[in-house]
């Protein structure tokens, strides 16, 4: 019996990386969740103001909305990867545990679930990585800057900041 508390406590010792390896997983799911939120708030939008633009507006706003979409599947594996990978390290975690309760061998098992948790965490970030340059980027969208209002009153405004254009 002394054996088997020796050990649970050796694994509770060893269980302490992962959990923190968890954390950081979830601050990352948080993180993209975030980003994906955002997406959606700006798809909502240009789609509430579709209608009411004008054809080249519009065309450019459409040209936003597949951008949108694109990033928001990237966003979207990036997640199922970061939750496959959390998944993956409680299963480190469980077995490392069974092996200690049961008095088996499952160093392999530990061994190969950490390696697939690491490759699934390599996915997320690469995903989070490819969306990040995408949202920078703009794919095919140029954001250019609104210029500060005119020094001459009767001088045409530009449109604001909002208003997708279209790479020229």
């Amino acid at each position: 019996m002394e054996t088997h508390i020796a050990d649970i406590t050796r694994v509770i010792q060893l269980a302490v990386a992962p959990v923190f390896l968890l954390t950081a997983i979830g601050t990352l799911i948080g993180a993209l969740n975030v980003r994906l939120g955002r997406v959606v708030d700006r798809r909502r939008v240009l789609h509430e103001r579709l209608h009411s633009l004008d054809q080249e507006t519009a065309q450019a706003a459409r040209d936003e909305l597949a951008l949108l979409a694109r990033r928001a599947k990237l966003i979207y594996h990036a997640i199922f990867a970061a939750v496959t990978a959390a998944l993956l390290v409680c299963l480190v975690v469980a077995s490392a545990f069974i092996g200690a309760l049961l008095a088996i061998e499952l160093a392999r098992v530990v061994a190969v679930l950490f390696v697939l948790s690491m490759g699934a965490l390599v996915v997320c970030l690469a995903m989070f990585l490819r969306e990040i340059f995408v949202a920078v980027t703009g794919g095919a969208i140029q954001w250019q800057p609104a210029s500060p209002p005119p020094l001459d009153a009767k001088a045409p405004r530009r449109e604001s900041v909002d208003t997708p254009r279209p790479r020229t």
